[in-house]
């Protein structure tokens, strides 16, 4: 039969798998890499730099520090605030692990945190709750590429004397009531994974207006070490000095150069993210059996990600199956994120349980991540729509 599932052996929306993210690589980008490669640095060399400040600019921040990965890019972050054991991190469960494993590998202690019904963020309430006299700093993740309220947080964060840091991987090019995220904490972690809004392969940046702070995210980027290799010979000097306990966290001149093509690009990739979102909430608006997740008001949305939230009780079977109905159509859906507090090593090593976050918990079981990148196609966009709306037609209940 024509409708009939690729599920249960009928004709598939589409034969090519979707995925849910994917990078665009231009030939503009694949000159800027080759010509990093014919240059006479490949790393630590002033393609980083060029990088950095360019970045720095883009998010409107006074400085900006290059990284390996977003993973390295909040341990960097943790390590500048000097974070360490016997003290606590507020974080959302709701999240890729990286959020939470930063504040572990500093000897801290996660304390997990609920989010909002509604947009999934962070809930300002269950910061405020989870305060005890170790608290030294609030994590907020801006899930999905939404923006938290970073007012709110702050207002807390001044309050109780706590640093305030973003998890802004998902959220490069997103504003919140005109302020860009970058410039809304007191650091703020970025990616540059090949699914995020530009790439460097891996890589990751830290943005802050703190001289401080940015001069140690450096020296913990860089083993510790005062100085880096390029810095040495433009003062023709061989010393150095390793003056704490850091760790190889540098991007290269290769990826650099990368990155900064991509940058150019970034207003243009968002505005498409953001075109597919609002095709994708005129086609589901009057879909039984899912709803997208709210946006809050005063938020110009990045879209890493397209969640919609299931209502399972109107459909006769599990997430996970409308998941492997998606597939079998050629639909690459997803699931973002199964809360870090249920992961069997923090269960193991932090005594964590079901029920400690209930909102979280009940939205991963109903939460699927759509297709969404920049170099989707109309047909493409429409195939998504095309088999989720089959995909629920099928178990309507």
């Amino acid at each position: 039969m024509k409708n009939s599932l690729a599920l249960h052996g009928g004709a598939p929306v589409r034969t090519a798998l979707l995925p849910y993210g994917r990078q665009w690589v231009s030939e503009e980008d694949v000159a800027a890499v080759v010509e990093a490669l014919r240059s006479d640095w490949l790393t630590t060399g002033p393609r980083v730099a060029t990088f950095e400040e360019a970045f720095a600019t883009a998010v409107d921040t006074r400085y900006a520090v290059a990284v390996s990965s977003g993973t390295a890019a909040l341990h960097v972050a943790v390590a500048a605030l000097k974070l360490g054991v016997g003290e606590e991190v507020i974080v959302p469960t709701l999240t890729f692990a990286a959020s939470a494993n930063c504040v572990v590998y500093q000897g801290a202690t996660p304390v997990f945190a609920d989010v909002d019904p509604d947009t999934l963020l962070l809930s300002s309430h269950e910061v405020e709750r989870l305060i005890t006299p170790r608290t030294r700093a609030i994590l907020a993740v801006d899930y999905a590429g939404a923006v938290c309220d970073y007012a709110a947080l702050r207002e807390i964060a001044t309050r109780h004397g706590l640093h305030l840091i973003a998890d802004a991987c998902h959220s490069l090019g997103a504003r919140r009531d005109g302020h860009s995220v970058g410039s809304l904490a007191d650091l703020t972690a970025f990616s540059l994974h090949p699914v995020k809004h530009i790439t460097s392969g891996e890589g990751g940046v830290v943005t802050s207006d703190d001289p401080e702070l940015a001069q140690r995210l450096r020296l913990f980027r860089n083993h510790g070490i005062t100085t880096d290799h390029r810095e040495r010979e433009q003062r023709r000097q061989w010393q150095y000095q390793m003056v704490e306990l850091g760790f190889n966290y540098r991007l290269t001149d290769i990826q650099c150069a990368l990155a900064l093509s991509q940058l150019q690009r970034l207003p243009e990739f968002v505005a498409r993210r953001q075109a597919i979102a609002h095709r994708y909430d005129a086609a589901f608006a009057e879909l039984p059996g899912l709803s997208p997740l709210r946006v809050p008001s005063g938020v110009h949305h990045a879209y890493h990600l397209y969640v919609v939230r299931l209502a399972t009780e109107r459909l006769t079977v599990d997430r996970d199956t409308i998941l492997q109905a998606l597939r079998a159509e050629g639909i690459g859906a997803n699931v973002h994120y199964w809360p870090v507090h249920l992961h069997p090593y923090y269960q193991n090593s932090h005594g964590t349980r079901p029920a400690l976050c209930p909102v979280a918990e009940e939205a991963a079981r109903r939460i699927v991540s759509l297709p969404i990148f920049p170099r989707m196609t109309d047909a493409d966009v429409e195939d998504v729509i095309s088999a989720v709306g089959k995909v629920l037609a099928a178990f309507s209940a």
